[in-house]
Formats: C-alpha cells, structure tokens, sequence
C-alpha cells in the first residue's frame, strides 16, 4: 500500500517544521508548505538530520489560487490526500483603542480564513480518503487574554468553526482535531514584530497594563515553555491515534489553562485569572 499523504501549512520553523520531520518518520508522505520558499533552509536541514524526504511546496493561506494550486497539485501528483494540518498562522499583540480595524481584519485573514480556505479546499479529498482535518489553535483559542483580542477572536473562531464542523465531516468519514499549544519556545514570538520597548512607550493609558503584561509573557515563555517537539508530538497523535479526541492539549500546563474555562459557567475563574495578569 503506498504511504498516506499530509498536507501541512506553515512549516518553516516551529511546530509546522518539526511535525512535518516527525510525520516523514513515521511513515507518511509529507508536503511541508510554506508561503515564501526562500525560507525553507532550516526545515531541509532538519529533514536531512533525520534522514527524511520531504516534499516542499509553496503556498500562501491567505491566497486562494495559492492554497488550491498546492492542494490540488498534491492529488495530481500523490493521487490522493489523507490528512491536512492548518498550522500556518501568525502572533498578534495589541488593544482595540490603539489599533485600526484593518488590523484586526489582517489577523482574521491569516489566522481564521486562511484556515477555511484550505479546510474547504481540502474536503473533498479527505472525504474521498475517510481522512482527517487538524488544526493547531491555542490556548487563546479557549481562553481570552488581555491585548490579545484580534489574535484570539480569529483563535477562538477557528475552534467555533471546527467543533461545528467535527459532526458534519465525521457522518463522512473525516476526523476532525485542533490542537491546543500553550508557551512553545518558536519564533513565534519574535515574529509578531512588536519591540516591547517601542510598544509599551506608544500605548498611552494602556502603558502600565501592557508592561505588566508583557513582562508576564516573557517570563512564561522564559521559564516554561514547551519545545516544538513536544508540541508537534500531540500533533502527531491527532494524526496517527486510532481514535483521536476532538481537542488535545499540548501539555499538563495547557490542559490546566484552557480546563479553568471549559468547567467555568458564568466566565468569572477566567476573568479573575486573566485579569491577575495586569495587576
């Protein structure tokens, strides 16, 4: 039987790098995308360390002709697609007052639509294969945090999105997942292009909050955070379980976090706990 074919989004670096290595190794043929090729250096490297093929392709997820150009020439080339994991995406910090709604609108894009576009390019393939649908969200996706607001809507519409769809495509056949990450030690942090210097003199009354904030953020991505590789390993059971649950977290810290919402009723555990985070 030839190997089941993924599909991965965003794979230059971070959790979409070291699931697409961990996905070659157990077996699968992996297309590792990503939106500029000219970055792809550090993701051959890593195939070549662990002696794994991979098959790089551009594609943009805020692109459609992109995302259907990769998607389809995936099907054309590998006759077939088992899986796809949305991971592409980018960070986001800032508080409505300070931002344009334009702004809002470009995390949106990258973050929630980006995703939509390729799930629905995506589906009839997956249906075709009783394949599966993974998609790497957050914590943000479960819980609110402060001058996160664009960041977790579009996160928090991703999850939306995919507990509604998860009924839909399993009468189907395709399984559906999000992967919940907490602090990863990625780029992903250096890649929201925010000095925290230049950002904290520029908020105006938002100035004491934003320092208290950051300085927390730093200090949990200094002191806990989790490696790509241990993210990317829950990626991977999305991926290979027999039966993987709708919602997996990537760690006893995430499990915890998003846990105060999921049994908290009225809302009031995480806004007490979120809010400690500006005092």
């Amino acid at each position: 039987m030839p190997s089941p074919v993924v599909l991965i989004t965003g794979t230059s670096s971070g959790i979409g790098l070291e699931t697409a290595v961990a996905a070659a190794r157990a077996g699968w043929t992996t297309i590792a995308t990503l939106r500029d090729p000219n970055r792809a250096g550090a993701l051959r490297e890593a195939a070549d360390r662990a002696g794994v093929t991979l098959d790089i392709r551009q594609l943009d997820v805020t692109d459609p002709d992109s995302v259907t150009a990769a998607i389809e020439g995936v099907v054309a080339d590998h006759g077939r697609l088992d899986a796809l994991i949305n991971n592409a995406g980018a960070g986001h910090v800032g508080t409505i007052e300070n931002e344009s709604v334009d702004d809002v609108r470009r995390v949106m894009e990258v973050n929630f639509f980006g995703v939509v576009q390729a799930t629905k390019t995506a589906m009839p393939h997956l249906r075709a294969s009783g394949g599966r649908l993974i998609t790497v969200s957050s914590v943000g996706g479960v819980v609110g945090q402060p001058f996160n607001e664009a960041y977790c809507a579009a996160k928090f519409a991703v999850e939306g999105f995919m507990e509604s769809l998860a009924p839909v495509a399993a009468d189907l056949g395709v399984t559906v997942s999000v992967v919940e990450p907490g602090a990863v030690a990625t780029e992903f942090v250096n890649n929201i292009g925010v000095d925290p210097a230049d950002a904290i003199a520029a908020a105006g009354d938002y100035q004491k909050p934003l320092k208290n904030y950051i300085t927390h953020i730093l200090g949990q991505f200094a002191g806990g955070a989790q490696t790509p590789e241990q993210a990317a390993a829950t990626v991977l059971e999305a991926l290979t379980a027999e039966r993987p649950a709708f919602r997996l977290q990537t760690s006893d810290w995430a499990r915890a976090f998003t846990g105060t919402k999921l049994a908290d009723n009225d809302g009031s555990a995480v806004i007490a706990l979120t809010g400690a985070y500006l005092d």
